[in-house]
């Protein structure tokens, strides 16, 4: 019988010691708050703060899971880059700027003036 060239304690070690791996090259996989999203274009000085677009409107109901009036889908959230991949709004893709406030992105990934912010008490 043979010993492992390097013994299983030495192993765990040098696992433990070489950090959390990330799990996609745009960063950790994770997921947003649940709740409903409205989403608005800016207004201007002279009328309202903000313009809601309410087919942009989304609901994040469960781990990586959103609902719209016309179905529901799926998300990935890697690193800031939150992506729609299946249901109606497929394909579109988003900045998370913090928990609670996304950026559409445009065709060429850069941002839009979309913007989706989470419902939450105080802007209800």
């Amino acid at each position: 019988m043979t010993r492992a060239a390097f013994p299983p304690v030495l192993l765990l070690a040098g696992m433990a010691l070489a950090g959390p791996a990330l799990a996609a090259p745009g960063g950790p996989i994770d997921t947003i708050h649940r709740g409903d999203y409205y989403c608005e274009l800016p207004g201007d000085a002279t009328g309202l703060a903000g313009i809601v677009v309410p087919e942009e409107g989304f609901s994040i109901v469960s781990g990586s899971s959103y609902t719209t009036p016309q179905g529901g889908g799926s998300y990935l959230l890697t690193g800031d880059l939150l992506t729609m991949t299946s249901g109606p709004k497929r394909g579109e893709k988003f900045n998370r700027l913090s928990n609670n406030f996304l950026r559409k992105l445009d065709a060429e990934g850069k941002e839009s003036t979309l913007r989706c912010v989470r419902r939450t008490r105080n802007n209800s």
